[in-house]
């Protein structure tokens, strides 16, 4: 049996991508279901053991059952925390569809699920020709669209999802990320977007300090 890919995408950077990604590897491993994390590309990384090193990806890796070398899980690895077609071409590299494709197949050879976490927002390009969005469409998965709530989350999710459905992967499951303590009429605008989207999957609390095994409790898994 294939393995099942579910892609995280979000409504823009720091919104919990990474704690959301987490989290659903988290649920799944708790399961027993033989999973593992990967981030295709990322910036912002440190230098360890003399290699490039990105904590999103290592977060991941953290909770999946299944291991694997970080260079399957994390492809492209920059240090600054910028744009990754900019990073890449201040590396003196091109970030290449076929490298992540090849990573993703190596990683689903292994797994009953991959869980993929994206950089950015959903149209992040990766290069001249190609955006972050092309990699889930090669790939043909399921995906999550994490909603950071903040005024004028509506429009971005709603962009978001409707560029994701025109790219005949839609309709998205979606969760809602507390990232505003101080936002006002949370529930009102929740419930906008549940009227144009599906129920979410998810409604995840603020707070600094919530772990991918507590976030978990609070996710459903994508049908």
């Amino acid at each position: 049996m294939a393995a099942r890919t579910i892609f995280v995408t979000g409504t823009d950077t720091g919104v919990g991508k990474t704690l959301i990604a987490a989290a659903l590897i988290h649920k799944l491993a708790r399961q027993g279901r033989k999973v593992v994390g990967m981030k295709p590309v990322a910036s912002g990384s440190i230098m360890a053991a003399g290699t490039l090193r990105n904590d999103d990806a290592l977060a991941l890796m953290a909770e999946a059952s299944v291991e694997a070398p970080y260079e399957l899980v994390n492809p492209y690895c920059f240090a600054p925390a910028i744009a990754p077609h900019i990073a890449a071409a201040q590396a003196g590299t091109g970030i290449e569809m076929a490298v992540l494709h090849k990573a993703h197949t190596q990683l689903a050879a292994h797994a009953e699920f991959v869980v993929v976490e994206g950089a950015g927002g959903w149209l992040t390009p990766l290069n001249a020709r190609e955006t972050l969005a092309d990699f889930p469409v090669a790939i043909n998965s399921q995906v999550v669209l994490v909603v950071g709530m903040r005024l004028g989350c509506i429009n971005h999710a709603l962009l978001t999802a409707r560029a994701i459905d025109e790219a005949g992967l839609g309709p998205c499951g979606w969760i809602a990320n507390m990232i505003d303590p101080q936002m006002q009429q949370v529930e009102e605008n929740i419930q906008a977007l549940q009227q144009r989207l599906l129920s979410p999957l998810g409604i995840i609390s603020h707070t600094r300090r919530i772990t991918p095994q507590q976030c978990a409790d609070s996710l459903r898994l994508p049908d």
